[in-house]
């Protein structure tokens, strides 16, 4: 014979199940909003740094673990997107429905935001520090998204995808690396060392260390695969450059 409690708990399964679909189709439908996000991730993070973030980006949105960092500085992210691995148990039950649930193992909490979040820019703060492996990943994560408006903040730099074509004002002298994460190709004005003519490609040429040699650089490439580190002095500058000039259209081919 069968139990009715199967029946109950089959239904009462599915019933969760429906749920949790729903929830999450909610969760990321508020997540494609016309305002600017800060992403925090798990790395260090301080009050500064996310004030600045938030003044400028005001959506706060964390990477897993990042919650707990803006809990410990008085902000709770609308958002927290992971596989919840370092997520206070406490700080998850608290935040309830703003919580989503991605148990892909096959890709960073960084990847797992970028591809949920649709905003104007993006600022990422904690996804670099002391573990190098973790700056790694984000910085490939910066090229895989395949987008340039999402400026990740480190300790000294700003790093994010070179668009198509950027347009700064720079002081004369100011650093201006490049690094690429493929084969990529461009042109510059504006530097110590154009970079016209150049196969840039991980294992052999990269373009650390330029110099803007005018007031104003302009660099173009041929596909989004080059990282662009700047000071954070310039963070204002960038995102006027990013956010007046063209976005790549579709992610790279990998």
């Amino acid at each position: 014979m069968f139990r009715l409690g199967y029946f109950n708990d089959l239904t009462m399964t599915k019933l969760a199940t429906i749920r949790a679909a729903l929830e999450s189709i909610a969760m990321q439908s508020r997540l494609q909003e016309n305002r600017a996000v800060t992403l925090v991730g798990g790395g260090a993070v301080n009050e500064s740094d996310l004030s600045m973030a938030l003044g400028m980006a005001p959506r706060l949105v964390a990477a897993d673990g990042g919650a707990n960092h803006c809990a410990r500085l008085g902000h709770l992210p609308e958002q927290v997107i992971g596989d919840l691995d370092s997520l206070d148990p406490e700080l998850r039950e608290a935040l309830g429905e703003r919580v989503l649930y991605v148990p892909d193992q096959n890709s960073t909490d960084l990847d797992k935001c970028l591809a949920r979040i649709a905003a104007p820019f993006v600022l990422a703060l904690g996804f670099d520090g002391a573990r190098l492996d973790h700056t790694l990943a984000a910085m490939t994560s910066l090229v895989g998204h395949g987008r340039a408006r999402v400026v990740m903040i480190a300790a000294q730099d700003i790093v994010f995808l070179a668009p198509p074509r950027l347009d700064l004002p720079l002081p004369v002298g100011a650093r201006v690396s490049l690094y690429p994460l493929g084969l990529v190709r461009g042109r510059s004005d504006g530097l110590q060392w154009p970079i016209e003519g150049i196969d840039f490609y991980p294992e052999a040429q990269v373009g650390t260390s330029n110099r803007a040699n005018a007031d104003r650089v302009v660099i173009e490439v041929d596909r989004p695969a080059m990282l662009v580190l700047l000071e954070r002095s310039s963070l204002e500058q960038v995102l006027d450059g990013l956010l007046s000039g063209p976005e790549w259209s579709e992610p790279p081919q990998r």
